[in-house]
């Protein structure tokens, strides 16, 4: 067996062009926080140039991580407000940006990283954000899910799938990733990370959805599939769902019915 993420490629569900698409339709009508504040709905008015754009895109997927979109893109426009560019935030006090970023997750963190990231962008990158997925990764608090949102966006160029809580927990409850996957070791794994539901994406969905995916089932994740509790009632693919209702108030509803027919 050769290591890898995988021990053979991932055979996708063969019905997956039809999810997709259904899923494509039902988000046609918008309304996800993502689709208004998503990192990659910086407007044109957040800096005059697109050296200045890639930044700020840079800043919001940083402060993206565990928080949520309403929040990061709130701290976002105060930061742009401030003066959102690599020289600005490099000499700021860290206690000044964290007060300007509260109450983004992990805020006092994150204050300092980018504090440090806009440094390096100033010292080596002229001013600019990294134009490469491992350079931006060796930026601090940078990791793969920014690093491919921001190529992607900032860059327009299409490096792969940003694969975050939302798009994993989805491709999981599809069945667009195996069960288990094989660790570094060799070893099969059950616990998942968006990494591996990365590398197992690209195996199989073409090119062309690569970028797309990623607001696509963030905002099916945000209206719809939640992460506790998902409305699977009003799914437009509960019907091809290899986990509807296996979770939360309906699967419980279900339940007692069974258990008071029973009774009876």
């Amino acid at each position: 067996m050769s290591h890898g993420t995988t021990q053979a490629p991932f055979p996708p569900p063969p019905d997956w062009p039809e999810v997709l698409s259904s899923i494509k339709q039902s988000r046609l009508k918008g309304g996800a926080p993502v689709d208004t504040m998503g990192c990659e709905k910086i407007s044109d008015d957040a800096a005059p140039s697109a050296k200045g754009r890639r930044f700020v895109t840079l800043v919001s997927a940083m402060l993206s991580s565990q928080t949520k979109d309403g929040i990061t893109h709130a701290a976002t426009g105060r930061l742009v407000r401030f003066g959102c560019t690599p020289e600005q935030i490099a000499e700021t006090p860290v206690e000044v940006l964290d007060d300007l970023i509260t109450p983004v997750g992990f805020h006092t963190r994150k204050a300092q990283y980018l504090k440090r990231a806009s440094r390096i962008c100033v010292q080596k990158w002229n001013g600019d954000i990294p134009n490469t997925l491992h350079a931006l990764m060796e930026l601090p608090g940078v990791g793969p899910k920014m690093a491919y949102l921001v190529m992607n966006v900032g860059w327009g160029q299409n490096s792969g799938i940003c694969v975050d809580v939302h798009v994993h927990r989805i491709a999981e409850r599809l069945g667009w990733v195996p069960k288990t996957v094989v660790s570094s070791n060799g070893t099969p794994k059950k616990n998942k990370s968006p990494e591996d539901t990365r590398k197992v994406l690209q195996q199989w969905l073409p090119q062309t959805e690569w970028v797309a995916i990623n607001p696509l089932l963030v905002g099916h994740g945000q209206l719809v599939c939640l992460p506790r509790n998902p409305r699977c009632a009003v799914c437009v693919v509960n019907d091809r769902c290899a986990s509807a209702f296996e979770e939360g108030t309906e699967k419980k509803a279900e339940k007692k019915l069974e258990a008071k027919k029973k009774d009876d």
